[in-house]
């Protein structure tokens, strides 16, 4: 019997074949922490008696959920986490460089064929590069960094098949948004998502980032596509055997296959406040917006600012309406500089931010009140996330949302 892309990885990290429904223990590549959960983290290491990281090198602590800081008390998670990385020798630190998501992969710290584990539920965010990568609490976290392992058991794998050449304005958003209608927002629940075909191929690895980051809004375990030669560059590696092998086998065994065809897709949202209730754009023509958020961890890259400057240049943000632009990284907001999509979007009326996770948790930056409606790309549309609970959030592409900033209404 073949195995599918999950399969092969734990597999190789365990030297054991394994099939799903068994318990495995997997040896951790790389851990990410984030300034929300280190507090707790930090805690719960030192009350299990750990003395020591298992390895100082392999763990990587980020600060974006709370930079700048909003509350009184986020002050406490930035000392806590200084605290911590210099007692264990935690070398790896950073300080509002970007959103944790963007930066371990941006970052070079996840490799094709990695077991990876994170303190946010879209760690999935690393299946892009071929990365076995899932969220989990602050104690298994202080577990792996005592232990350098962690017990899974193995999913079922869901196969995703797409096939064609999409639309020109359609983005990958639109294509992960309308399999989270088609699956629910259960319809994953500790499965894997493999994706393949040749609409999969032509993607970028940007794109790729993108629908992986959102499989965990179907209940997924992780989310996985086949590492090629995109994926090694983005990563300055050169694929091994093993890396080149994470590809599903013909004869392996899927609880589920789902097939498309990519000339099908149309621009869609999620409406409010369910992030598997989608429709098509069209049918959401004409209702009146407040603000607009183009970022986060979804979709704050490159090629999704350059989509929506080329959507803005020229243009203006419509009266009354907020354009709120956030880059994923440092790195992307010097790149975006030098290419000059900053100077389109700031032209057009865009509140340009720092990289961070801000607006997209409820934190600062452009937070709604009652009755107040927002198109936003990040990946979470359920009441409160970014304001009130009387605020309206519909989840779309950048184009779309650029559009729709222009015209001061869903378009």
């Amino acid at each position: 019997m073949g195995e599918t892309v999950i399969e092969k990885i734990i597999h190789h990290n365990t030297g054991k074949q394994v099939k799903p429904g068994d318990i495995a223990t997997v040896s951790v590549d790389r851990v990410m922490i984030h300034d929300i959960f280190i507090p707790f983290v930090a805690e719960k290491f030192e009350e299990m008696g750990f003395q020591k990281l298992w390895d100082p090198d392999k763990a990587v602590l980020i600060y974006d959920h709370l930079v700048p800081a909003s509350q009184l008390d986020d002050t406490r998670h930035f000392h806590t986490g200084d605290a911590f990385a210099e007692k264990y020798g935690m070398t790896h630190v950073h300080r509002s460089d970007g959103i944790c998501h963007q930066l371990m992969t941006e970052a070079g710290y996840v490799k094709p064929g990695d077991v990876v584990f994170g303190t946010d539920s879209h760690t999935t965010t690393y299946g892009c590069v071929g990365a076995f990568s899932s969220g989990i609490g602050y104690t298994e976290m202080a577990s792996i960094l005592g232990t350098g392992s962690m017990w899974i058991r193995v999913p079922e794998t869901i196969k995703v098949v797409i096939n064609g050449k999409l639309p020109e304005n359609v983005m990958s958003k639109d294509v992960i948004l309308r399999l989270l209608g088609d699956l629910g927002a259960d319809g994953a629940t500790y499965r894997a998502l493999e994706f393949t075909g040749s609409t999969v191929e032509e993607m970028s690895v940007s794109s790729r980032m993108t629908m992986a980051n959102m499989a965990v809004e179907a209940g997924a375990k992780c989310a996985l596509f086949t590492p090629d030669e995109k994926t090694a560059e983005y990563c300055n590696v050169t694929l091994n055997d093993y890396q080149k092998s994470l590809v599903g086998d013909e004869d392996a065994s899927y609880c589920k296959t789902v097939v498309y065809q990519a000339e099908d897709f149309v621009p869609v949202m999620a409406c409010p406040s369910q992030v598997d209730k989608i429709r098509n754009v069209s049918e959401l023509s004409g209702i009146p917006i407040d603000q607009v958020f183009i970022g986060s961890c979804t979709n704050g890259r490159l090629e999704d600012l350059q989509a929506a400057a080329e959507v803005l240049k020229g243009r203006k943000v419509a009266d009354y309406v907020k354009l709120i632009v956030t880059p994923a990284s440092r790195k992307i907001y010097r790149q975006a500089i030098e290419l000059g999509i900053m100077d389109v979007l700031a032209e057009a009326g865009a509140i340009i931010t720092h990289p961070g996770c801000g607006l997209c948790c409820g934190r600062t930056g452009g937070i709604l009140t009652d009755g107040e409606r927002v198109v936003a790309t990040n990946n979470r549309n359920f009441l409160g996330r970014m304001g009130t609970s009387k605020v309206e959030i519909y989840l779309a592409s950048p184009k779309t949302a650029a559009a729709c900033a222009v015209a001061g209404k869903i378009v």
